[in-house]
């Protein structure tokens, strides 16, 4: 089975390029990038004769299509704006999909591509990172264990680092638009608008994380969650997480520096015919406190970066009549590690033909049992706990 990893010299696809790679079920990884010196880390880091390298903008229509023809599974790591290009260039390819999310409103637009898929025989699933992803899985465990369902709340929590760690672990688009863009829940029935860090509670995880302050934050999980679900009855679906992961005072820097206008995508005039775009110059900036690549490529079971994570989703409904609910929570001391492996298993079930034509949010097609299973290797665990009154 040939997999080709679009981003996959960026933070979350060289994970992916690993489990990839050392999975027996894989043939061959391609890594479809621009850049071509964090590719070669990555080759020299994983010395796997499997993973190959393909020099590839994604904007290029015709040369992604190129790349993609002859594999069987497209794995998309780059940034969510270009998930719906990807999605064109797999249809035209003839390559299955998968992606790490597309922060609500992108997740929309690709589930209308559901016919288009199912004609050409294909199949894609949408944000198989570890949240998304991970979390629609829970919910579907717990589901299908239940008759109806009231709520479902997802808490993503995260180590914080120190007040002083200024470093950005993911996609820096990414961590602008989750910090400014409105969250958004579904309460009673319908989808509800939020401020930026609003909604806080304590929330208590698994030890070592503890009790951490959880706000809501927009998400791919709360845009499928309740359509999959709505015949069960659910009144409510939120996402929360923990400063993203960063120190509170990196979140505090950033966001003043968008109260002054530097996240704004409108040109800015400086005088004699010269202008700037405050988001790109910011981009920038914050790009220099992004991890080296290197940090995300510690063996599984060598000495990985301290970041303890714990995803939890709680769902609460009836069964038989009676209130029951559950609590799933998959918890590992390495971090990041789930975003590249969630979406790697998909790409495997999806190259193994497990999974219908057409397009879906995970918790559709996705065996949860099966899935949360595939993770153990990785040094990610699952574990559920039921709440109920006694008979």
């Amino acid at each position: 089975m040939k997999i080709v990893v679009v981003g996959g010299a960026g933070k979350m696809g060289c994970i992916a390029v690993q489990a990839l790679a050392s999975d027996a079920r894989v043939s061959e990884v391609l890594i479809a990038d621009m850049n071509q010196q964090n590719a070669q880390v990555v080759m020299q880091t994983l010395k796997n004769p499997k993973v190959r390298f393909c020099r590839v903008q994604v904007e290029q229509k015709e040369a992604l299509v190129a790349c993609l023809k002859g594999a069987d599974v497209c794995l998309n790591a780059s940034v969510y704006y270009f998930n719906l290009p990807i999605m064109e260039a797999c249809l035209e390819a003839g390559v299955s999909y998968t992606d790490l999310g597309g922060l609500f409103h992108t997740t929309r637009k690709q589930l209308m591509f559901h016919e288009r898929f199912m004609q050409k025989g294909l199949s894609a699933v949408l944000g198989l990172g570890s949240a998304p992803g991970i979390p629609n899985v829970q919910a579907r465990y717990a589901a299908e264990r239940l008759d109806t369902i009231e709520y479902i709340h997802i808490y993503d929590g995260i180590k914080p680092p120190p007040p002083d760690d200024l470093r950005f672990t993911y996609a820096v688009p990414t961590i602008l638009d989750e910090m400014t863009m409105e969250p958004i829940i579904f309460r009673n029935g319908e989808f509800i608008s939020q401020k930026p860090l609003s909604g806080f509670e304590d929330y208590a995880f698994t030890p070592p994380l503890g009790i951490l302050p959880m706000h809501y934050s927009l998400h791919s999980e709360v845009a499928t969650l309740p359509l999959s679900y709505q015949e069960k009855g659910i009144r409510e679906c939120f996402f929360k997480i923990n400063y993203w992961g960063m120190a509170k005072e990196t979140v505090e820097k950033v966001r003043v520096l968008e109260e002054f206008g530097f996240n704004s995508s409108q040109p800015l005039d400086l005088g004699e015919g010269q202008t700037v775009v405050p988001r790109q110059v910011l981009m920038a900036m914050m790009a220099k406190y992004v991890p080296s690549i290197e940090e995300y490529l510690a063996p599984p079971k060598n000495s990985p970066p301290n970041w303890t994570k714990e995803i939890v989703t709680e769902v609460k409904g009836t069964k038989d009549g009676k209130e029951i609910c559950y609590r799933i929570g998959t918890l590992t001391a390495k971090g990041a590690l789930p975003t590249g492996v969630a979406p790697a298993i998909g790409a495997i079930w999806l190259g193994e033909k497990r999974i219908p034509a057409g397009v879906y949010p995970p918790e559709i097609v996705l065996d949860s049992l099966a899935f949360l299973k595939e993770l153990e290797p990785y040094d990610i665990f699952t574990q559920v706990s039921i709440t109920k009154g006694i008979d």
